[in-house]
């Protein structure tokens, strides 16, 4: 028979059928097995597109003075859950103290035993943000409408998608002395802020000529410049070789940034489905009616006497 040629997925049903050969849950209970937590150490926590790779190259140029020497920003902060997906070990040398990991696991699955910087984002920007990721990558570009991704992405009315208890359960560790809580939209109006947030909490000297450096390089100017360096790589080569997707794909996690792609791009009714899920899975556990009062909460808690 002959071989299928590489190509991306061109319905919801074959990208599932890709997603679960590159996230075999076996593999993904191995990488976290492999992990050792130090009590040192800082898991980079967000769901996904909600600023991780933003927080990884902050991370990272605070504790080594501005390093570019890398090809994969997960490189040298590793993703824990891809490492049998890779090839990395957790526990090799890093280049710096502290070791600092990437996880999008919620409260309940992460490692025990570390510090967690956890940013969140106002959902529909994250779906926008996760469906134009996946396009050009994992799907055919146009095949699968944004509405289309949107009511997987949002999951079942009942229990709705990992991001609910990925939000409600690390804001339940919101006074835990290891835990840092951030906002995207925070961290989009306050970037010195967030940089001095950041360099307490890991425990790293931070001057005013750092500050600025860390400032340059954690722009998005920046990394759209060196994008190759924030464009997957790892997982990008794994996944032309577990799922037959095409060589060269767009994979840069680096886009445009910014707030407010959600309100623009979604659908009405996918807009109103998450409005929905925040009312019944949030709203009655946190006591915030939406995203909006969530986030000003986050940031009152910034401006709060330590």
């Amino acid at each position: 028979m002959d071989q299928i040629a590489p190509h991306r997925a061109r319905s919801l049903a074959e990208f599932a059928a890709i997603a679960g050969k590159m996230f075999a849950p076996e593999d993904v209970a191995a990488s976290v097995a492999s992990y050792r937590p130090r009590a040192s150490d800082v898991i980079i926590s967000p769901f996904g597109k909600c600023g991780t790779t933003w927080l990884q190259q902050i991370f990272h140029t605070l504790r080594t003075g501005g390093d570019l020497d890398f090809d994969d920003i997960s490189r040298v902060v590793p993703w824990i859950e891809t490492a049998a997906i890779t090839g990395v070990d957790l526990e090799a040398p890093q280049k710096a103290e502290p070791r600092g990991f990437k996880s999008h696991l919620g409260h309940d699955r992460a490692p025990k035993g570390a510090r967690y910087i956890v940013a969140f984002r106002d959902p529909k920007d994250a779906l926008v943000s996760m469906y134009h990721f996946m396009s050009g990558w994992f799907l055919e570009p146009g095949a699968v409408s944004i509405g289309e991704f949107g009511m997987t992405w949002s999951g079942r009315a009942e229990r709705g998608s990992a991001y609910w208890s990925h939000l409600t359960g690390w804001w339940g560790r919101r006074d835990d002395p290891n835990v840092l809580l951030l906002s995207y939209e925070q961290m989009l109006a306050d970037a010195e802020g967030t940089i001095r947030r950041v360099a307490a909490f890991c425990g790293l000297p931070l001057d005013q000529a750092l500050l600025e450096l860390t400032l340059e390089r954690s722009s998005i100017g920046f990394m759209l410049e060196h994008k190759s360096k924030f464009d997957d790589l790892l997982m990008r080569t794994a996944s032309e070789r577990r799922c037959n997707l095409p060589p060269g794909s767009d994979s840069a996690k680096v886009r445009k940034g910014g707030s407010g792609a959600g309100r623009q791009e979604l659908p009405p009714e996918i807009a109103e489905m998450l409005d929905e899920q925040w009312r019944t899975l949030v709203a009655p556990q946190l006591g915030f009616a939406d995203y909006a009062a969530f986030e000003q909460a986050l940031r009152e808690r910034a401006v709060q006497p330590a």
